[in-house]
């Protein structure tokens, strides 16, 4: 389930994700969300980057820091187990048509990257998680996440995604109480999504 707006964060200041996670940090925040998400709106002129009116930009702010947050208190139970998936979307393939040569298993279901274009977002996120020991699916859609973690048996999960989609996926690891982190998209839209790759490692190596 995509956001009803479309947001480009690629150009923003590397200081804006610190500023993120340092707000995170904070006990209270949980209190005061969204006075931190316009704080931050305000300091990275987020709504002059991306054309957002102001509700939106309040959303997507809010998102990145509860998606930080719940990085944050998982982390412990995350580190203490081995077998982890990591969850990328095919949108962020470099191309999305027959130049891409990552093939699709309807069973599991997900992509398997070719590594046919080496800076492609997705050659370059699988080489990572199966460096850090993950198995690495790249999924059409969130409703696959549901059917891989009932087919295969993981204790924990990294999920690169939008905000609104992890929100639902948290909701589903809930559920199965799978300890799960996530890497927002800095970019959404049907093609071209992107997302930080080193925040992607980072979680990865934690």
């Amino acid at each position: 389930m995509p956001y009803p707006f479309s947001f480009d964060l690629t150009k923003i200041s590397r200081a804006f994700f610190q500023e993120v996670a340092r707000i995170s940090y904070d006990k209270r925040i949980h209190k005061r969300v969204g006075d931190a998400a316009r704080y931050l709106i305000e300091k990275f002129r987020i709504r002059e980057l991306t054309g957002l009116d102001l509700s939106d930009a309040i959303r997507l702010m809010e998102d990145f820091i509860d998606v930080q947050i719940m990085n944050m208190r998982v982390k412990t139970s995350f580190l203490k187990v081995k077998r982890r998936a990591l969850f990328l979307p095919h949108c962020s393939r470099k191309f999305m048509d027959s130049r891409c040569k990552a093939t699709f298993n309807p069973e599991i279901p997900t992509y398997r990257c070719s590594h046919c274009s080496q800076d492609c977002p997705i050659h370059q996120a699988t080489l990572l998680g199966e460096k850090y020991g993950y198995d690495v699916y790249v999924i059409p859609g969130g409703s696959c996440l549901k059917e891989i973690l009932e087919k295969k048996r993981y204790e924990a999960v990294v999920g690169v995604a939008c905000g609104m989609e992890i929100r639902l996926a948290a909701n589903l690891l809930n559920k199965l109480k799978l300890p799960g982190r996530a890497v927002p998209l800095i970019k959404n839209g049907c093609a071209n999504t992107r997302f930080d790759m080193e925040a992607l490692e980072r979680i990865l190596r934690r």
